[in-house]
């Protein structure tokens, strides 16, 4: 196949050189010079011509449920025909795991054929998986290929259903002379494959690898191309996996879908709030659950808090699913305004169950949980608390109370501890005792009693 002249653009300033420079001569910026095709534009999609707003009808998305009630959440009800998703994750969290289960469901009900690229793993290595899951469908056509020409030619000849790319960083273009996973490498595959999807209305997912950070590797115009972003959440050592959605053009973002890894691949976890509880201690000091929401969907945790005497100069704040900072001014506010001592204390804070909430609802759980740690009275195990905690320790609103109380009635708490703000707007109270409180020594007081 011949090569294309390629073409090396500044991402800063559009500069192109035909040699690539580690300074933009235009600009002066370092390194934002980027291999290209340099032999013409990507191919439009078709030859449209501009419409007036009021002559577009709407139609409804073709979706197909993929039978994993999880997975459809966060895609918003099911693949959409022609969608390109992206899903990231650490390695070895079960993403190619997930992938397979899912087009062996989405095959049972749409029909057709799905094209598995696998770039990493062999054809024995992925059958070996498959068996383990109990998958075995003619259906599913595996092909070994790195190679974005090869892969393009091979849909145009089979025309599946659906396409696995796994992974996008092994993928590379023969127009390009750069190596596969280098930026102009994953931005030229990914558009082609966007092209592609769209062209002949294929729903494409797409395995990416992820940073040291937890960001998908690669330039963050991936993320752009894509309709949709998943990223899978867990550690390896834990069986319970979060898959969320950061982007999605066809449903709602910030959804969750919950999974827990097994030997015969992820189960989906229909009532996650009694998996985060199922091994909580109703006795001991340090622990306080609350009522998070995540996408549309209320969730009810357990935060732990472990405070003890320092041992160095420094006293160590470690924060495990919620935000350090964040921990950090709920300390201080604890010290000024509630009038405790930790300065002289070592704090732990942790998300029971690996997850990450990044919601200001979780305050004063927080806070609750530190002062039970340091004074070690726990909090009866039938109350759980929301509420978001001002500098000057009042306890403000928070949104969809009513969704909270819900879940937490739902799952067997008898007493809730809630705003005073939220308390004064409530229309029902979900079968439980409310206690509305409005700064932190009313909270303290109301649930840290001997």
């Amino acid at each position: 196949m011949s090569r294309t002249k390629t073409v090396y653009t500044c991402q800063s300033c559009g500069y192109a050189s035909l040699k690539w420079l580690g300074r933009c001569p235009d600009c002066g910026s370092w390194n934002t010079l980027v291999e290209e095709a340099g032999s013409g534009r990507k191919p439009h999609l078709s030859a449209t011509s501009p419409v007036p707003l009021s002559g577009i009808t709407l139609g409804a998305d073709h979706r197909t449920p993929t039978l994993i009630g999880e997975l459809d959440r966060v895609l918003g009800g099911g693949v959409v025909a022609g969608a390109v998703v992206l899903i990231g994750g650490d390695p070895g969290v079960g993403k190619s795991t997930l992938i397979l289960q899912a087009m062996s469901k989405l095959l049972d009900s749409s029909g057709g054929k799905c094209l598995y690229v696998s770039g990493e793993e062999s054809a024995t290595q992925l059958k070996l998986r498959a068996s383990r899951l109990g998958i075995d469908s003619d259906d599913i056509l595996v092909l070994s290929e790195t190679s974005l020409e090869v892969i393009i030619e091979e849909i145009e000849k089979t025309r599946p259903a659906c396409v696995v790319i796994d992974s996008i960083q092994t993928t590379y273009s023969e127009e390009l002379q750069s190596a596969p996973g280098t930026v102009g490498q994953v931005r030229e595959c990914s558009s082609r494959l966007m092209i592609q999807a769209k062209r002949h209305g294929i729903p494409t997912f797409i395995i990416g690898h992820v940073t040291k950070e937890g960001a998908i590797a690669g330039p963050r115009v991936l993320e752009h191309i894509v309709d949709t972003v998943l990223y899978f959440e867990g550690d390896r050592s834990h069986s319970f996996r979060i898959l969320r959605t950061v982007k999605n053009r066809f449903g709602s973002t910030n959804e969750i879908g919950v999974f827990e890894m097994t030997d015969s691949g992820l189960v989906e976890i229909t009532n996650p709030s009694e998996l985060f509880l199922r091994e909580r201690s109703s006795d001991a000091s340090g622990s306080a659950a609350t009522s998070t929401i995540e996408g549309t969907r209320p969730l009810i945790v357990e935060i732990q808090a472990l405070v003890s005497p320092t041992t160095f100069g420094v006293p160590r704040r470690t924060s495990i699913g919620v935000d350090g900072q964040r921990v950090n001014l709920l300390i201080a506010v604890l010290e000024k305004i509630g009038g405790l001592h930790l300065g002289l204390t070592d704090i732990y804070v942790n998300v029971v169950g690996g997850l990450r909430i990044a919601e200001p609802a979780t305050d004063l759980p927080i806070i609750l949980s530190i002062a039970s740690s340091l004074r070690e009275i726990p909090i009866a195990g039938d109350t759980f608390v929301f509420g978001e905690v001002g500098l000057s320790g009042e306890i403000r609103a928070v949104s969809q109370a009513e969704a909270r109380l819900n879940e937490g009635g739902k799952i067997g708490f008898k007493r809730a501890v809630i705003p005073e703000s939220n308390l004064k707007r409530l229309k029902q109270d979900a079968g439980l005792h409310l206690t509305g409180v409005s700064d932190i020594h009313e909270a303290m007081e109301s649930v840290l009693r001997r």
